[in-house]
């Protein structure tokens, strides 16, 4: 019997197993590193590709005309006494009467605001005080133009010689209509202008991109100052709504054709 331990029976594979798994290892490890630089530069370079696309960017403006239907204006009235109870009290009867002949003549309840009260009082050179001035102003709205001259005569011939005027705007109560026309106007603007600059590159428009809208409106009116009217033979006050117009300005911006 031999004393020497017998032989392994397979030498080759406890060699060289563990160096085998390690070379496995390491291929795989190797394979999802140039997957990642794979998938990282693919990304970058779509990235690039993007940030790179021509645009044009262009300004376009479309302007429409309407009548205003709506006017809007202050009217109030003051009084000086030598108390201040006694200027509110006879400029509160003033007033009312005022608002009473706004609402006779076409004026409604909900287009009538108290836009202004004040007391003060009025000294010498003393500084003395030796009266009290109130004033009350409305702002009114109406909706009917033929009927505005006559409400404010009669609202001025009521308050007397304390009566206070100003602020007269027109516009227009709805300008859905004028402004879609504009807006038609801007874009088409827009589009003329951009072709003509992409030409002149050798290139052609592409679709839109971004649109940016901006809505700019403006009136003209007359109106005669009161002194002008103030005659009591005078029936209605002259008004002349005049015209209003209105304009939309669109930025766009257009991709270009490669």
């Amino acid at each position: 019997m031999s004393t020497h331990d017998p032989a392994p029976s397979n030498p080759t594979f406890r060699l060289r197993g563990p160096s085998a798994v390690l070379r496995m290892a390491l291929l795989i490890v190797f394979a999802a590193v140039i997957a990642v630089i794979a998938f990282v530069g693919e990304t970058l370079g779509h990235s690039h590709s993007s940030a790179g696309a021509a645009t044009i960017t262009v300004t376009g403006s479309g302007t429409v005309t309407g009548t205003p239907n709506t006017v809007s204006f202050q009217i109030g009235v003051s009084t000086t006494a030598r108390s201040a109870a006694a200027a509110l009290r006879q400029n509160n009867v003033k007033t009312s009467a005022m608002e009473h002949s706004l609402l006779t003549n076409g004026v409604t309840k909900k287009n009538l605001q108290t836009s202004d009260l004040s007391i003060y009082d009025n000294t010498n050179s003393s500084g003395a005080v030796i009266s009290f001035t109130v004033s009350d102003q409305l702002t009114v709205t109406m909706h009917d133009l033929a009927k505005a001259g006559a409400a404010i005569d009669a609202a001025s011939n009521t308050a007397g010689n304390g009566v206070q005027f100003s602020g007269v705007s027109f516009s227009i109560s709805n300008q859905s209509k004028y402004l879609a026309r504009a807006r038609t106007k801007a874009m088409q603007n827009a589009r003329l202008e951009a072709s003509q600059i992409a030409r002149g590159g050798g290139t052609s428009l592409g679709s839109i991109v971004k649109v940016t809208d901006h809505e700019n409106t403006g009136s003209t009116g007359i109106i005669l100052p009161f002194t002008q009217f103030a005659s009591a033979a005078a029936k209605s006050v002259p008004i002349e709504s005049g015209s209003q117009s209105l304009n939309v300005q669109v930025t766009v911006v257009y991709a270009l054709a490669s």
